[in-house]
């Protein structure tokens, strides 16, 4: 079953660039778009004759822009964690609009948008308002964080070959190390650093068997491997500027105030200038 790109919109600048992101990816890809307006059945008569015009109108404007992308749009009832997340779910990818970097970090997606992301079996991408296409043809690269064994990062890298492939761009793979505690030591991991050479050849050694698969499959898509000591949020923000998407896997913890998404995520979500896509495992 091929699956649509679905985008939400709220009527905001920000789900207005969503949109026309997420139809520049539709037609690269050669997929149908779906553009949906999550709103709450109680809000009135006025709300919904409102919610049903401004889709008409996206849709329009998106014709004019893409007259040979087949799109539809839809108005959804209930609340719109559950609408989004079950609409990611029957889709390739869900794009939503962010609010972008500011002061207070933890509170710029929202509740709704955080909520998404963190319990849609489906990847999410986030677009800024000043997404620009020409951005997307400027020579920058597809960034992706590796992290892990090869199945840790399984997903993410998928969507990061496949999203370059579709758009003849190159791909940075970026892995991030640090100095291990003398605790975490065991004969073991000694034994296996020092066949690879010390740290960072292992960790450059690991990075290239998690990309092998991938590289064999997208053998057109050119890569480069990116190892770097540090924690996995800055090292990955420090590249951002060279990005026109950032790909990172998703983890998600619960806990008594609800679900957290992992804090690699979390740091590249709220600073990261280009959109990210966030990708759940498996």
């Amino acid at each position: 079953m091929t699956r649509p790109i679905t985008v939400g919109v709220d009527g905001s600048a920000e789900s207005l660039a969503a949109v026309h992101w997420a139809a520049r990816e539709a037609v690269r890809r050669g997929l149908t778009l779906r553009v949906v307006h999550a709103w709450e059945q109680d809000d009135g008569a006025d709300q919904a004759a409102g919610v049903g015009e401004a889709l008409r109108e996206t849709a329009r404007d998106l014709a004019d822009r893409h007259p040979d992308l087949p799109v539809t749009t839809d108005p959804l009832d209930g609340g719109p964690v559950q609408a989004l997340v079950s609409e990611a779910a029957e889709a390739e990818m869900l794009v939503l609009g962010s609010r972008g970097h500011g002061a207070i970090v933890g509170f710029l997606l929202g509740s709704v948008g955080q909520q998404v992301i963190a319990e849609s079996g489906r990847p999410v991408v986030l677009v800024r308002a000043g997404d620009r296409a020409d951005v997307e043809a400027g020579g920058r690269e597809i960034i992706v964080g590796q992290q892990g064994g090869p199945d840790d990062s399984a997903a993410a890298l998928r969507f990061a070959f496949e999203t370059a492939a579709a758009r003849g761009a190159a791909l940075r793979a970026v892995r991030a190390w640090s100095l291990p505690t003398l605790y975490t030591f065991s004969p073991g991991s000694m034994k296996l650093l020092d066949e690879a050479g010390g740290l960072e050849p292992y960790e450059k050694k690991a990075l290239a068997e998690a990309l092998r698969p991938w590289r064999e499959q997208f053998p057109d898509v050119a890569v480069t491997q990116h190892v770097e000591i540090g924690s996995a949020g800055e090292v990955l923000l420090s590249v951002a500027a060279r990005a026109q998407l950032m790909v990172v896997g998703r983890r998600a913890h619960r806990s008594a105030v609800g679900t957290r998404i992992g804090s690699v995520a979390h740091a590249v979500m709220h600073h990261a200038p280009c959109p990210v896509a966030v990708v759940p495992p498996g």
